[in-house]
């Protein structure tokens, strides 16, 4: 379904279109495989890829942890464990979370945590 059907409207800065990706099947040895059967496309989000310098108690050593986060309309058909593919660049990313603040006047953007894939 193309995102332009749901009439769209976000209130973070669109900078990329992504399309959802949903569904699995077996291959020939019995494993399950993710597909790239897209459920949705041009969906408007805001995706943003950062870095972060992390250390823990037990190791103090510093590592650079990267992540991404995105923001799409509150409507977005989207749960953990979908894939989106970047319509721009093409990466693909696995959700991790979805959740999104409580308004009573205006539905708001619900925020993806992704990890890159590819």
């Amino acid at each position: 379904m193309d995102a332009s059907v749901w009439g769209c409207v976000m209130q973070a800065v669109a900078t990329t279109t992504l399309a959802i990706l949903r569904g699995t099947t077996t291959d020939g040895y019995g494993d399950e495989q993710d597909t790239n059967t897209p459920i949705a496309t041009g969906i408007p989000a805001s995706l943003i890829e950062q870095s972060r310098r992390v250390t823990t108690r037990d190791d103090p050593t510093p590592r650079i942890v990267r992540y991404a986060v995105a923001r799409v309309p509150a409507r977005t058909d989207v749960t953990d464990q979908d894939r989106i593919r970047d319509e721009r660049t093409g990466a693909v990313y696995i959700v991790d979370a979805v959740s999104g603040m409580t308004n009573p006047a205006i539905q708001v953007d619900r925020r993806l945590d992704l990890r890159r894939t590819t």
